[in-house]
């Protein structure tokens, strides 16, 4: 694999209808997220010791399905998603490159010493590297290596959350404070090889391309993760990136195709006159997971939260501040015998109950953490109700799910635009000597086309919490009761007719 001309984001002031369900019977014709080949890859949390001493980095990987060459324009951010750094990699046919984000932050190297193939010489099953005409082989390039003054630009931005390019004003509100550097990526299949930005409304008609042709995944390596300490660290854990598809697929960049979503993955970055323009899937908002907290092998979990950010395109710098502090709408801890904590924000009953914390975009907790419901009893595992909807805001193309769109954003929780996240689980313990980890996502109780759930409060009395289908599935017209109370009332139909 090669990789393209190394490209550095210039200061930008942080951030810049229900449609009809396509009559396709397509299997990418859907809210769910899988793991398939994608228009968009999500990393969502990375970690990297910036002084290399306890070889904490993240790795990640990203492969070419397809035997046409691709161009994979990574972009990484701040926990307050803030981008700070994009650079692009050419891949020929059934190509793979793998990144080591210490390469990035502590070297000053991208893909070092000069990837992993000739540019001119692809496999024998793969097309030749000028046999995508949307690509331009002027993206075809060696190993980046940074300037040392935008290296300590980057070290400064992703450990103190200060940012000043060069020629530009600084931006001291684009991410938090760590001694390790904190964000998250994405990778697009895109047309050029450009500076430009996922804040940037260009980036989306003149760049972005809806292929589905990429798969990717994921490496944490040593350290102890964020909100533990030196005792529970871990060798290592890994899983797949989140595989956004674009839905439909194909066509050329700046394509307006209609699509089935009532909204997108960037849509709080795309023009306002074509809100749909990227036609990647959304994410979900309400999520299950598994945890255990403690035992003989004191084993522990963190969880790793991505969140959609407040600001869109054009937004100021100054307001950069709010995706430090996104609200929750509603977490309920079960024991392994049922029992329940929450935490929930009301917003029309304030106080009336143990209040939410607030999380930033981009986060890794341990379950043990006074950011989630405490655990009663003395049972060491159970799971966890996951609201992580953080209220909408006006950068948003709010969906009815009734028909049509709206452009005023949601004031309360149970509007029907939720925000999206994502969520995994990172396991990890001492067993007989040995230090054991798994990560895995977590289950999703709805999609990115579900409306947004309704605060349950911790009350038996509340809307109950469960899949966004209901919970004894009926097949159509079908009617099941016990007497007058009708015991299969749920369904599978997607809320987004």
């Amino acid at each position: 694999m090669k990789t393209a001309g190394l490209l550095f984001a210039s200061l930008l002031l942080c951030g810049s209808a229900v449609a009809a369900v396509p009559s396709s019977i397509n299997n990418d014709d859907s809210c769910d997220v899988k793991v398939g080949p994608a228009a968009t890859l999500l990393l969502p949390y990375f970690e990297v010791d910036m002084n290399g001493s306890s070889g904490q980095t993240t790795l990640f990987t990203i492969t070419n399905v397809t035997r046409y060459p691709q161009v994979a324009h990574v972009t990484l951010w701040s926990d307050w998603a803030y981008p700070v750094l994009a650079f692009n990699l050419f891949l020929t046919g059934y190509d793979v490159q793998a990144i080591n984000l210490a390469d990035v932050f502590v070297r000053g190297t991208i893909a070092p010493p000069g990837g992993t193939s000739s540019t001119t010489n692809p496999g024998a099953l793969s097309s030749p590297s000028g046999g995508n005409l949307r690509i331009p082989l002027d993206c075809v390039g060696g190993a980046g290596v940074l300037p040392a003054s935008i290296a300590a630009d980057l070290r400064r931005a992703f450990t103190l959350g200060i940012f000043t390019p060069s020629g530009a004003r600084t931006c001291s509100a684009m991410g938090g404070t760590h001694a390790n550097a904190i964000g998250y990526a994405t990778i697009d299949v895109v047309a050029n090889c450009t500076n430009l930005l996922p804040t940037d409304p260009a980036y989306y008609t003149t760049d972005l391309l809806f292929d589905n042709v990429l798969i990717g995944d994921y490496q944490q390596l040593g350290g102890s993760p964020a909100g533990t300490v030196a005792a529970s660290a871990f060798d290592a854990a890994g899983n797949p990136m989140v595989h956004i598809r674009a839905v439909p697929e194909g066509g050329g960049a700046g394509a307006n195709v209609p699509t089935g979503l009532p909204y997108t993955f960037y849509d709080r970055y795309t023009p306002s006159a074509t809100r749909t323009i990227d036609r990647r899937q959304p994410l979900p908002s309400t999520f299950a997971v598994r945890y255990i907290q403690g035992g003989t092998g004191a084993f522990a979990t963190n969880y790793t939260i991505w969140r959609e950010g407040l600001t869109g395109a054009g937004a100021s710098c100054a307001s950069n501040i709010n995706n430090n502090a996104l609200a929750i709408g509603e977490f309920i801890r079960f024991d392994e015998h049922e029992n329940p904590t929450a935490f929930f924000l009301n917003p029309n009953c304030a106080p009336c109950g143990p209040s939410a914390p607030t999380l930033p975009v981009d986060s890794s907790t341990n379950t043990a953490s006074s950011v989630f419901p405490f655990l009663v009893g003395t049972d060491v595992g159970g799971w966890m109700y996951l609201n992580l909807n953080n209220g909408g805001a006006a950068a948003y193309s709010v969906t009815n799910h009734a028909g049509g769109t709206t452009t005023s954003a949601p004031t309360v929780f149970g509007t029907p635009r939720a925000s999206q996240n994502w969520v995994t689980a990172t396991m990890f313990g001492n067993a007989g000597g040995n230090r054991m980890t798994a990560e895995f996502d977590a289950a999703s109780l709805g999609n990115g086309c579900t409306p947004a759930a309704p605060i349950n409060g911790g009350s038996s009395f509340g809307p109950p919490i469960g899949p966004a289908g209901g919970v004894f599935v009926c097949p159509p017209g079908t009617t099941l009761t016990n007497g007058t109370t009708a015991l299969c009332t749920g369904t599978n139909v997607n809320p987004n007719p």
